[in-house]
């Protein structure tokens, strides 16, 4: 918008507040404009680099650092295949040079594409056996109902009488 609107400055054809109109900019946007148009020529009103750091790693050592991932942890001389943002930041200061926070590795990752996985936390003792056999032998057992009873309520009351009142049962070891 800023070189269009240099362009029909330039022209003269229109005033500030119809070519703010035309363009969909402000009037102050347009009289800045053209008082940098005056002032620095077009070349002022070309676009700028956006401030800030560069990035760290440009993208064809993201692809790289992506190659360097799938191979995996042994292949990178660490004693297990689990990835952790501590191993990746180590990976990455050794093969490019460049430190990262293992804390803030999180973000640039997942902005290239890769995917944080958090792994599940599992009982030592888990035996997948046992529990792979279990709904097919126990829960089967289990879920049957007993034969001739009516089915309780779990809170130990007894459904309504005829007077409207329910009476309490007694719980287990209440005597």
């Amino acid at each position: 918008r800023r070189l269009e609107a240099a362009r029909l400055l330039r022209q003269g054809r229109l005033s500030q507040a119809e070519i703010a109109r035309q363009l969909g900019a402000s009037r102050a946007s347009v009289s800045r404009w053209a008082a940098t148009l005056a002032q620095d020529g077009q070349r002022g009103l070309e676009a700028r680099p956006i401030p800030g750091r560069s990035p760290r790693l440009d993208e064809k050592a993201w692809v790289r650092l992506g190659r360097l991932l799938d191979r995996g942890a042994m292949a990178a001389g660490f004693a297990t295949e689990r990835w952790t943002l501590k191993r990746i930041a180590a990976l990455i200061e050794c093969e490019f040079g460049v430190r990262y926070h293992p804390r803030y590795l999180e973000r640039p990752l997942r902005a290239h594409g890769f995917s944080v996985q958090r792994p599940a936390t599992r009982a030592r003792e888990r035996d997948e056996l046992v529990i792979a056999v279990w709904p097919k032998r126990d829960w089967i057992a289990l879920k049957k109902s007993r034969s001739g009873r009516s089915a309780r309520s779990s809170s130990g009351t007894r459904p309504a009488t005829a007077s409207g009142r329910g009476q309490v049962r007694p719980g287990p070891g209440v005597g």
